[in-house]
């Protein structure tokens, strides 16, 4: 029988982060496009998530991320739905309509297709919005490794950011 999708190592990591957010009585959102959810599936995966769990946002189309999260229309027409300025806005976007204290997105091209010469298949933008802080970005180059394998690691690096969300100090 299967217990989790995930592999041991990212279930370890959430259900540490699961731990550290709870005891500093942080809530966290997701906004997710290329990963479909994996990163809040992830999460739900441990008990007692739901203290801090607080929503997930799967915002695959440019409809979805204007509509949902707000995304500008013209940040999408300019710089496209795998670019920085949207991961930006997604997590932005993902706090200013939850009750969480950290968001983190996600946005990229998980492949096969859907690449091109300026963003090709394993480009993710990831970027993580904390109340009163500057929102960070993190830009990964996967490669064409497999959906599957770019969607998984895009998952580790949004958990790495959520676990330097945590141990970074709080303000008061």
């Amino acid at each position: 029988m299967v217990t989790s999708i995930f592999p041991d190592s990212l279930e370890h990591r959430a259900g540490l982060l699961v731990r550290r957010a709870t005891e500093l009585g942080q809530r966290i959102t997701t906004a997710e496009s290329c990963t479909g959810g994996l990163i809040g599936g992830l999460l739900t995966e441990i008990a007692g998530s739901s203290a801090v769990f607080e929503r997930g946002f799967i915002t695959y189309s440019n409809h979805a991320k204007a509509e949902v999260l707000g995304v500008a229309k013209d940040i999408l027409l300019m710089h496209g739905a795998v670019s920085e300025p949207v991961a930006r806005a997604m997590a932005e976007g993902a706090l200013a309509r939850s009750r969480a204290h950290i968001a983190v997105a996600v946005t990229g091209v998980a492949g096969p297709g859907g690449g091109a010469p300026d963003k090709p298949v394993g480009r993710v933008h990831l970027a993580l919005a904390r109340e009163l802080r500057e929102t960070l970005h993190v830009e990964r180059r996967f490669g064409d490794i497999g959906r599957a394998a770019v969607r998984l690691a895009t998952v580790d690096q949004a958990l790495a950011l959520l676990e330097q969300a945590m141990d970074a100090p709080l303000l008061a």
